[in-house]
């Protein structure tokens, strides 16, 4: 679904670069080869189903921001735990069932104002700018 409303965007001029990963190892490969801002993650992989690890990984892999779109039970728990571990990661985790991909495709800036919603404040930029 990602990937259609990225299509989506694209299309529409939305300046959004999605890159899907299916694994873990597969995400900390493009992490060492290529620069993101935010990577947006389920907390359970093919390769991992300790979130807690998958988060601590892939904080291990840059200066990006990290973001959990999850239906994992203990999401707030995990979430918690890198903050306090000073992880920039959104404060927040998204449950999947309430991220609006139906609004990304009919409506694909929705999709660049989701993602800037979730990075850090200082890493913000205008919205102007971003599009």
């Amino acid at each position: 679904m990602l990937t259609i409303a990225s299509d989506k965007a694209a299309r529409a001029r939305v300046q959004i670069d999605l890159v899907l990963a299916g694994t873990l190892m597969e995400a900390e490969r493009r992490l060492r080869l290529e620069r993101f801002d935010l990577v947006v993650t389920e907390l359970t992989l093919p390769d991992s189903y300790d979130g807690d690890m998958t988060i601590a990984r892939l904080a291990n892999m840059g200066s990006h921001r990290l973001a959990v779109s999850s239906a994992h039970p203990d999401r707030d728990q995990i979430v918690a735990t890198a903050l306090r571990c000073g992880c920039n990661i959104a404060a927040s985790p998204v449950f999947k069932a309430d991220l609006p991909y139906n609004r990304f495709i009919q409506r694909p800036e929705a999709m660049l104002d989701f993602l800037i919603a979730m990075m850090d404040e200082t890493q913000r930029t205008p919205r102007s700018a971003a599009a």
